[in-house]
């Protein structure tokens, strides 16, 4: 009840703020508003705020109503069929395991087999339950990598839903133009209307757009505004030029190396590097032809190197970085930049006429060979030069990490890039079946999913040499993991047998046994869920 000895007053400006102030030093130190200090002053204090809260709650006027949301948009997509909309709305509930130890059980990771799904589903072209639409855009929001294909999924009423969440505005963040579409190359004057007023996210959508149908379009109109960009954003739309790159662009990328930004001249010379009939290719090429050569008066024939003596300022407009990172040297540094940017045919002259694989074998005096070999991968790897490729990988089984020209498994990893995928998944068995699985996980990430059925072999045959070895299967939760994701449904029957605990040894570790059965059990109940899921996406698909 509210007690008022004396009529009600109006309220002053900032009353209730002046209320909050007193409760938080409390009224031993400041007297209530039109109360007395005392005992009573607690009691005086309530009673006040009581009459303030029905005054600012009276005060209230009701707004307009608010107005509707035009309806979602229709989605033409064929229907999920029902027994992959069920198996959808399993996936996005489920959530990863909180049991410690490195012990998993036999239970399938759903939210792993999510991304599969999703590009299956894709595929397929069909559209998702609407109800399915929220959980889908949470699943996103929480995993970046999840985005693209949810998107592509969740079709035009996930930006409908964005629009109306702020917690889903990744959403039009990442869809082109913000959600609205995008003029064609055709539409002239829509095309220079958004591209001089629109955003950036906008601009940079619309770019990549025109660039990806017409290359020279997007070129051209790139340089119609490019002196008045920022440098950052010249940055962003030059990294644009990628897509489609060919001759007919190195004019402008000529440009862009006199820019006032390094990362905007360094970008540029990436790109005219990757064209190797270039001028600044030919520039690097007799720059760092001038720095490698084969000495005959060895009892060898011998790669000597004479690593650059400064960076001078055309070495910089070519996209030269001068000052190296911490801990390397100087002429090192220098020497590494331009032998990466040379076409790599400038060698098989330079160096006696020798292909890639004579090259790679030379031996290289003064311990430059590791310097020279990785400069060598990441050119490959630009310039996706397979037979380069191939050479410095070296056979799979060649001893350790480092083939014939110590390049190490990161740079493998690149170089297995610039292969095929039936050639890349050969070289990765090879090498499984050489080493075993504890440096091959880098390597198996950049094969082609599901794998072959030789790499599938090869990594189950490791797992099996590893079991029986007595190890911990966590040691290999990482393949484990890959060859759930990774292997064919269809070898899920091959593997029946090894789900049975074996004998234990002397040798083994306590219980390791019972750890290799779960995971196998694991791993085979995987495959099938993901054989079913392929079924249910493709009715037609035979079981």
């Amino acid at each position: 009840m509210i007690r008022t000895s004396a009529p009600v007053e109006a309220p002053t400006a900032g009353a209730w703020e002046e209320l909050v102030t007193t409760a938080l030093l409390g009224t031993d130190r400041r007297r209530p508003p039109g109360g007395a200090p005392g005992r009573e002053a607690p009691m005086a204090l309530l009673d006040a705020a009581a009459l303030e809260t029905v005054r600012r709650r009276a005060g209230l006027r009701p707004a307009p109503a608010a107005r509707r949301p035009e309806p979602a948009p229709a989605d033409p997509r064929p229907p999920l069929p029902a027994a992959a909309a069920r198996r959808l709305a399993l996936l996005i509930a489920d959530r990863p395991g909180t049991a410690g130890g490195g012990r998993r059980g036999t239970a399938p990771d759903l939210m792993e087999l999510l991304p599969q799904w999703l590009a299956a589903a894709n595929a397929h072209g069909y559209a998702p339950p609407p109800q399915s639409l929220p959980a889908l855009l949470d699943a996103a929001r929480g995993r970046t990598d999840l985005r693209p294909a949810v998107l592509a999924f969740a079709g035009p009423r996930a930006l409908w839903l964005a629009r109306l969440n702020p917690d889903w505005r990744f959403a039009l963040r990442a869809a082109p133009g913000g959600g609205a579409s995008l003029p064609g190359p055709e539409d002239a004057d829509r095309v220079r209307l958004l591209w001089e007023e629109g955003l950036f996210a906008e601009r940079v959508a619309l770019l990549a757009a025109i660039r990806a149908r017409r290359p020279a379009a997007a070129r051209e109109l790139l340089a119609g505004t490019w002196a008045a960009e920022r440098a950052e954003d010249r940055l962003m739309f030059l990294d644009s030029l990628r897509t489609g790159l060919a001759p007919e662009d190195e004019p402008f990328l000529e440009q862009a190396l006199a820019d006032r930004s390094r990362n905007v001249r360094a970008t540029a010379a990436e790109l005219l590097s990757a064209l190797p009939g270039s001028a600044l290719a030919a520039r690097m090429a007799a720059r760092a032809g001038a720095c490698v050569a084969v000495d005959h008066t060895r009892g060898t024939p011998t790669i000597v190197v004479e690593a650059p003596h400064e960076c001078d300022a055309s070495m910089e407009r070519d996209g030269v970085v001068p000052r190296p990172p911490t801990g390397r040297g100087e002429r090192s540094w220098w020497l590494g930049q331009l032998v990466e940017a040379a076409p790599l045919d400038t060698w098989t002259g330079r160096l006696g006429g020798r292909g890639p694989q004579e090259v790679v074998a030379l031996p290289v005096a003064d311990d430059w060979q590791g310097e020279l070999h990785a400069a060598w991968c990441r050119a490959a790897v630009r310039q996706r030069d397979a037979r380069w490729a191939r050479a410095l990988l070296g056979p799979p089984a060649a001893p350790g990490a480092g083939g014939p020209g110590a390049v190490s498994l990161a740079e493998r990893a690149k170089l297995l890039g610039t292969l095929d995928a039936a050639e890349r998944a050969e070289w990765v068995a090879g090498f499984i079946a050489a080493h075993g699985l504890s440096e091959a996980f880098q390597l198996l990430g950049v094969c082609a999913v599901p794998w072959s059925a030789p790499l599938g072999r090869a990594v189950v045959d490791a797992l099996n040499i590893a079991r029986d070895a007595g190890s911990y299967p966590w040691s290999f939760s990482g393949v484990m993991g890959l060859a759930e994701r990774c292997l064919d449904p269809a070898e899920a029957s091959r593997l029946d047998a090894l789900m049975a605990v074996p004998d234990e040894t002397e040798d083994t570790s306590p219980g390791a046994g019972g750890y290799w059965a779960e995971a196998f059990q694991r791993l085979v109940t995987t495959l099938r869920l993901r054989s079913a899921m392929a079924r249910e996406l493709d009715p037609a698909q035979p079981g």
